[in-house]
């Protein structure tokens, strides 16, 4: 928090301040207590929202206005986030009797707008009392809890810019909404059964009305309650559900019935994705899962979002979870009820209910409520709904505890549009648009004092998703009156995100900058922990499945010299081809293929063990027709991927060897394996004849001093493992550590070259280019780790521990996504770099080499021509290594471009 001082003398005994309060400090019942500590304090004056945030005008003794800053600052509102109080004193006295609070002022919208929040306990306690007026009530809310960003129609934050605007308030809420002494005084989105929305389930088969419009007109509890407790017996009997959430629609049902899920697999058409759990309280989790205090900490946050947690097999007496929840997995995602129609619900239930979206699987989550027949009649019976509607589509958070921190997997309810701070030397930028990636797609709006991440939008190969992203980026905009001067996209050309950015910069005539997907990355995780602009470079190991490289060619697994404006490629995992090209995202057997071809060769396999079954099962496929089209260069570009690496793993344990039915499923199977090994007591050390050891990976330098992590050497051990009838779990638990083991000897020979124990002889043998750059991380005293890899909990631990030895700090995630969920911010913070460079940038900026020491990402001119990505693909690329050529012939064919 930034606290302003004066900008005239210090406040007389008496004197007048106008004092602005900026941060998330609208819809949190910031003004209320604003107005109970200046009463308190008997000051004069008046409190408002506008476009900047809080506004606050008083008169009085000095030291009492000083008391109303420190107590603000000390005991702000639960939802509050305070970044910034500015006081002017020395203004005309107010003449007015008391202190009020009035009517907000429209204008540019600087302030953040806040963000939905989870039921809180005293409304909690108030649904499920006997007693009390909103006894039942399933929208209860007040200012500590409740809807925010999902009803927001308008800035400023006020009950008539919302979705609640058609709904009057009765005496009663008024009288509430009008007493300072009252925790609903100024809530906006206050309600009762008397005036508010009300709750109804309707069948989805064109049947009647289980609880009508008469009787919800009744005002009874026992009449506001029977949509729900005939939700609860439906579920009970096995159906499944479509449930009005915050953000939009979920599904639900009996989350012990296999029954259940099957059919709820089978009719949403997501056949092995992990599907999140409700549970009614804490007691309910524990029975299934086991709980750290930090997770227990997220679960009951006001963010309540869904926590991956660790699975119990020991689930005593209660019914037993279905397998086919998460299968081959053991951590459940899992979540508390975020709403009073969950809560109300919840309690009608002795076992935990599958909460998933709302959705035909690549579809977005439904949110009108003239959608339901069309498209849920055919997964669920029935829809629990209400007439509050919903302005916008907001995702559940996705969180998980790794390395002793709750970490962001994804960013979406609870969370998102709150504004992250902006790394000290960003402060004088003008406002700009990052467009993000195409999957887990989001847009960064940023300006000098805060950035500002969408929450997650979802995968934009679907039409329907990116029609919604394109209206959500325009009320955006306009919600936070966000003119941009400058955009960034990024450099792959056929991303619809970087299409939208020329169209954009075309019909604005704004300057548009492509940004390097991994380079975007390793920004993402310095702004996450707020790496000041000026500070030395890093060393960035950025992991995931696929991003278009600075030099045209497919990259996933690298080792970058970076800061904010400047990024060099060191390093990277062995390029190894990509037979089928998009296919072998899909289907992990191809990418096996690859790699025995790229390491010790198939033929040499068979020959060593003639009757292991994967083999056999690998020779089933056409590896003779891949064999040739990766000899010829035919649809099958080179990639370094670390994703592909760990499909390519599972494949050779046969998790999922034919096909991915989602992103990630087997590097998820895979690490779910090694986890049961290296958590495992007593280890497996004790129980097999050799010891939990790294497989080797090869670390070859070339001459131009890129280096390149080579696994061929782990395949033969790996397949000499599999033809001695180890365990799965052991193979997959020294694949894991092989790897971190790998990176972190990396890290440790290029800290060598920074600490100059390189001879002069080697120094002689690299070029002039080189040998500065060299020089130039001399400085580098810290390692950035990110990318959708580092997602896996494993992998990301295994790796802390092999870098805890080296004389760096190392910077990881936590309130961003390491994968492309955080994409946007990077892409917006270097941008930002280069188009206002700082003086020290300037100056280091002098003209250098055509190979220059950190190489810079041009920035694509809207009148520029954009090659299409089989130009891309089909393009000559040489690697840096002299061991390792990766070129795809002119005439390649390709299809669509994988990711």
């Amino acid at each position: 928090m930034t606290i302003h001082p004066p900008t005239t003398p210090p406040c007389t005994p008496e004197t007048t301040v106008e004092i602005r309060v900026r941060g998330c400090v609208q819809g949190v019942g910031f003004r209320p207590t604003v107005w109970q500590l200046a009463n308190r304090l008997a000051l004069v004056g008046e409190v408002l929202n506008d476009g900047e945030g809080v506004l606050i005008r008083a008169t009085g003794p000095s030291e009492r206005l000083e008391s109303l800053i420190e107590q603000l600052k000390r005991d702000p509102p639960p939802l509050a986030q305070i970044t910034d109080i500015e006081v002017r004193s020395g203004l005309a006295p107010l003449h007015r009797v008391g202190f009020t609070i009035v009517d907000s002022l429209e204008g540019a919208t600087r302030t953040d707008i806040a963000v939905d929040a989870a039921i809180c306990a005293a409304c909690t306690e108030e649904i499920l009392s006997q007693h009390q007026r909103r006894s039942g009530y399933a929208l209860t809310n007040c200012t500590h809890c409740g809807p925010r960003l999902s009803i927001i129609r308008d800035m400023p934050y006020d009950r008539a810019a919302t979705t609640m605007a058609d709904f009057a308030l009765c005496e009663c809420c008024r009288a509430e909404y009008l007493d300072p002494g009252d925790r609903r005084f100024h809530a906006e989105p206050i309600a009762c059964p008397a005036c508010g929305p009300q709750v109804r389930l309707v069948a989805l088969d064109g049947g009647p009305w289980l609880a009508g419009e008469d009787a919800i007109d009744a005002h009874t509890t026992p009449a506001i309650e029977a949509p729900i407790d005939q939700a609860a017996a439906l579920i009970r009997q096995g159906q499944i559900l479509a449930i009005k959430g915050l953000g939009g629609y979920q599904l639900a049902c009996d989350a012990t019935s296999t029954e259940a899920l099957e059919r709820l697999r089978r009719l949403k058409h997501r056949p092995t994705r992990p599907l999140a759990l409700m549970a009614k309280d804490l007691e309910m989790v524990r029975r299934y899962c086991r709980l750290d205090e930090l997770e227990q900490q997220a679960l009951c946050s006001a963010a309540a979002p869904i926590v991956l947690l660790e699975r119990r097999r020991d689930e005593g007496t209660g019914r037993p979870l279905a397998e086919a929840l998460a299968p081959g997995l053991d951590r459940l995602g899992v979540m508390l009820p975020s709403t009073p129609l969950h809560v109300l619900l919840c309690q009608r239930l002795p076992f935990p209910i599958v909460m998933t979206s709302g959705n035909v699987s690549g579809e977005p989550q439904l949110i009108d409520d003239g959608g339901l027949g069309d498209s849920l009649s055919t997964i669920a019976s029935h829809a629990l709904t209400h007439n509050r509607a919903i302005a916008r589509r907001i995702d559940d958070s996705l969180v998980q505890l790794a390395a002793g921190k709750v970490r962001m997997l994804r960013r979406a309810r609870g969370y998102a549009p709150a504004s992250l701070p902006l790394p000290p030397g960003f402060e004088d930028i003008s406002p700009g648009l990052a467009l993000g990636p195409q999957q887990k797609a989001t847009f960064c709006l940023v300006d000098g004092q805060r950035a500002i991440l969408s929450p997650h939008q979802g995968d934009l190969d679907d039409a329907a998703t990116l029609d919604d992203y394109e209206r959500n980026l325009d009320d955006f905009l306009a919600l936070y009156d966000h003119r941009p001067t400058w955009l960034a996209c990024d450099t792959h050309p056929d991303y619809r995100t970087s299409d939208m950015a020329r169209r954009m910069a075309d019909d604005a005539g704004l300057p548009l900058d492509a940004i390097g997907h991994h380079h975007a990355h390793i920004a993402a995780c310095l702004a996450d922990n707020g790496y000041p602009r000026d500070a030395a470079p890093v060393l960035g190991i950025a992991l995931d499945g696929l991003g278009l490289g600075e030099d045209g060619g497919l990259w996933g697994g690298e080792f970058l010299l970076a800061d904010y404006r400047h990024c060099q490629r060191l390093g990277s995992l062995k390029s190894v081809a990509m037979p089928g090209a998009g296919a072998a995202s899909r289907e992990p057997w191809r990418n096996l293929l690859a790699q025995l071809i790229a390491g010790p060769g198939v033929a040499a396999l068979k020959r060593r063990h003639p009757n292991l079954g994967v083999l056999k099962r690998l020779q089933q496929k056409p590896i003779d027709t891949l064999s040739g089209m990766i000899e010829a260069g035919l649809n099958s570009p080179l990639a370094s991927s670390c994703g592909r690496l760990f499909d390519a793993v599972a494949a050779a344990l046969e998790l999922c060897f034919d096909r991915q039915h989602h992103e990630g499923e087997a590097a998820m199977a895979l690490e779910a394996l090694a986890a049961r090994a290296l958590t495992q007591t007593p280890p497996p050390t004790s129980r097999t004849s050799g010891a939990l050891a790294p497989y080797p990976f090869a670390l070859h330098r070339a001459q131009g001093g890129h280096r390149t992590l080579d696994p061929a050497p782990m395949w033969t051990a790996l397949f000499d493992d599999l033809a001695a009838g180890k365990d799965a779990t052991l193979i997959a638990a020294r694949f894991h550590l092989g790897l971190a083991k790998g990176l972190g000897e990396v890290i440790g020979e290029m800290l060598g070259d920074v600490d100059g124990d390189m001879q002069d002889d080697t120094l002689d043998e690299v070029s002039n280019d080189n040998a500065r750059r060299l020089s130039s991380t001399r400085n580098v005293k810290t390692v950035a780790l990110s990318g959708g890899c580092f997602h896996n909990r494993t992998l990301l631990e295994l790796t802390l521990k092999c870098l805890a030895p080296l004389p760096v700090r190392v910077l990881t995630h936590r309130q961003v996504p390491a994968n492309d969920g955080g994409i946007a911010l990077g892409q917006a913070l270097i941008a930002a770099a280069r188009r206002h460079p700082l003086a020290s940038d300037q100056a280091s900026d002098r003209p250098t080499s055509a190979t220059s020491t950190i190489s810079t990402i041009s920035t694509i001119s809207t009148t520029t021509t954009v090659p299409s990505i089989a130009t891309v693909i089909t393009a000559t690329t040489a690697s840096n290594n002299a061991q390792e050529t990766a070129h795809v012939s002119g005439n390649s064919r390709t299809d669509h471009f994988p990711r």
